[in-house]
């Protein structure tokens, strides 16, 4: 693979980037970074999905992907995979924000999937150098990064404490549109969705909910 790397001073470097508190010095990328310059969605939630999850995942994925929007995630199990997985088997392109240097593929299980991003055109991230392991605190600082080269985030399924509250956190504080789609109010899957609804975030059932605001 060809990895290349550049720094905030580069002109390639993500002008959204720029302007975000604590940004990345130096990127890593592997793969298509032209896909910086395009319309992107992030789509984050739950690794615990539940097939209503998924369904949705899926679903907001292949459907903003046919509108040639860049799915943007951090191939986390659960709704990270499943919407990159379902934008590139629609055609579309796909970038992947990692904790972790981008030879080390984490989690391992999901290599197929690192692999089948760079095959089908899409793009790897990472603000750390080759051999970095992923650590604990790499993926909250990562969420940042997938955030600010974003025009919004989608969130599906969020429990009441879950990590996807800090990537809407990021988005907030960077004036990004925040989407979220509503859950059964029986699921923990559910709470922090529904509470994201009740403070104010954009309730959507579709993907016209999303594009009307582009």
């Amino acid at each position: 693979m060809n990895f290349k790397e550049i720094s905030i001073f580069d002109k390639e470097y993500p002008e959204s980037l720029k302007n975000i508190f604590d940004p990345p010095m130096k990127l890593y990328l592997v793969g298509d970074y032209s896909l910086l310059n395009k319309t992107k969605i992030a789509i984050i939630g739950c690794r615990k999905y539940s097939e209503y999850g998924r369904s949705c995942a899926n679903y907001f994925a292949s459907e903003l992907a046919k509108k040639d929007i860049v799915i943007v995630s951090g191939l986390a199990k659960g709704i990270d995979s499943f919407s990159h997985n379902a934008c590139i088997d629609a055609g579309g392109k796909t970038i992947a924000v990692i904790g972790s240097g981008l030879d080390i593929v984490y989690p391992e299980e999901n290599k197929w999937l690192y692999n089948k991003i760079i095959k089908e055109g899409g793009l790897i991230i990472s603000e750390y150098p080759l051999g970095t392991k992923p650590l604990k605190y790499h993926f909250p600082a990562r969420n940042r990064i997938i955030s600010a080269i974003s025009d919004g985030v989608l969130v599906i399924e969020a429990k009441e404490k879950s990590g996807t509250l800090i990537t809407v956190d990021f988005a907030l504080d960077q004036g990004k549109n925040v989407f979220v789609v509503p859950g059964n109010i029986n699921s923990s899957n559910s709470i922090g969705t529904n509470n994201l609804i009740k403070e104010g975030a954009k309730l959507v059932q579709n993907i016209s909910d999303i594009l009307e605001d582009f």
